[in-house]
């Protein structure tokens, strides 16, 4: 069937379906209960609202709805089950009647739900799934797709999530403000691993997936209008200055493009100035993170009108301030490139030299690439056809192979090239 109300109906769906579930998970009390009351719900407002049009409030229609099907279906079922199985929930489900009626409440359910998905007592890979299945409500399938995950392990992953959050009665709230640092850090991470898959695909034959970056984003812009910490908005401010890069990162062809070879021309400015003002916010508060520095890092990167411009000596400072915060052998590699385009290749390849030393990053692909580009530039043929190699040996993307496979072919010709240009 078409028509204006259920083109209206659709609309309300694309717009307002995850928070309806969000208020119905809380005043349910259950994830697959309150799934199966926002179809109930949807399917009610096909039937009623061509006949009894569109109400004035859709959300709250659908909520009530929902709540109503649900409370119906667990009396009906109580008939037939024993009353301690479903006691329980019915006694959940008949409490907190009015909130949904409550615009704030209902704005502050998606925080919940957001805060319960990425909860530190489920795995980390759960997080990541069960964010995107209900606060971003993509299919089991498109996830699986998403992650190269076969669809029925990603549904168990879910399942077991949701029976880890009934068992567990893990809270379906937000943190206390003494809680909140180490929670939100949680879901802070489990956003840029969405984030990063979609900018920078681990395995398979395409570089970037657009569509996990867009919801990372959207996450990232939600949490920051319902939670504006400093460093959600750093986080935010990271992604769009990485996602205005997107158009520039690739060939016609689909293959890699490095960031000194970048056409600037096709960075999008819009991005890059929203989140030069969101750092501006998060630095004034003088309460940031590893977040808003990556984010400044990649500003410094997105005010240069080309690669010679770029403030080395200001992002090897930033580097070194990202490292007392934040301390990993991922941050000391990328400072080691920032040390070889403001200090020389030679200094890169020391710095990177010490952190393999030490057992870290060895089988880290980008790491071998880095050092790779850098022996090149030095004329140290030798090394960088082995750190090539390593390189490829470990990568699981076929643009990046593509990409590693072809510098190591044009290796001999090819040592005399000015700065590591191994940014992405």
């Amino acid at each position: 069937m078409t028509g204006p109300v259920h083109e209206a109906l659709n609309a309300v769906y694309v717009e307002h379906s995850r928070r309806v579930l969000a208020t119905l998970i809380r005043l349910l009390g259950d994830f697959d209960l309150a799934e199966e009351a926002l179809h109930d719900a949807f399917r009610a407002a096909l039937e009623q609202w061509p006949r009894d049009g569109i109400p004035a409030n859709p959300r709250a229609w659908l909520v009530s709805a929902g709540r109503f099907k649900a409370i119906d279906g667990l009396r009906r079922r109580s008939r037939f089950d024993a009353l301690e199985d479903v006691g329980e929930r019915a006694d959940v489900a008949v409490t907190d009647s009015a909130a949904w009626a409550d615009e704030e409440s209902v704005e502050d359910d998606r925080l919940r739900l957001i805060f319960t998905c990425c909860h530190p007592a489920l795995a980390a890979d759960a997080q990541v799934a069960l964010t995107l299945r209900e606060v971003c409500g993509l299919t089991t399938e498109q996830i699986a797709q998403a992650f190269l995950t076969p669809a029925p392990t990603l549904a168990q992953r879910i399942v077991r999530a949701k029976a880890k959050i009934r068992d567990a009665r893990i809270p379906y709230q937000v943190p206390t403000p003494a809680e909140l640092p180490d929670r939100l850090d949680a879901v802070l991470r489990v956003i840029y691993l969405v984030f990063n898959e979609g900018y920078e695909a681990s395995s398979g034959e395409l570089l970037t997936r657009p569509d996990l970056s867009a919801e990372a984003i959207r996450l990232g812009r939600l949490l920051s209008e319902l939670l504006p910490e400093p460093e959600v908005l750093g986080l935010l401010a990271l992604m769009l200055l990485h996602e205005s890069r997107r158009e520039a990162r690739t060939s016609p062809t689909g293959e890699l493009v490095r960031l000194d070879e970048q056409d600037r021309s096709r960075w999008d400015r819009a991005l890059i100035a929203e989140g030069t003002r969101l750092i501006e916010r998060a630095l004034l508060s003088r309460r940031f993170g590893p977040y808003t520095i990556q984010a400044a890092i990649s500003a410094v990167h997105a005010e240069a009108p080309n690669p010679a411009a770029t403030d080395w000596n200001e992002i090897v400072g930033l580097y070194d301030v990202l490292l007392r915060s934040d301390p990993s052998p991922i941050v000391e590699l990328n400072r080691a490139v920032a040390i070889a385009m403001r200090d020389g290749s030679d200094a890169g390849v020391k710095v990177i030299d010490e952190i393999f030393a030490r057992g870290d990053l060895l089988e880290y692909r980008l790491a071998h690439a880095a050092r790779a580009d850098l022996c090149r530039r030095l004329g140290r043929v030798d090394e960088a056809r082995v750190s090539y190699q390593r390189a490829i040996a470990l990568t699981k993307q076929e643009p990046e192979r593509r990409f590693l496979e072809r510098q190591l072919r044009e290796l001999p010709a090819d040592v005399a090239l000015k700065g590591p240009g191994i940014g992405k």
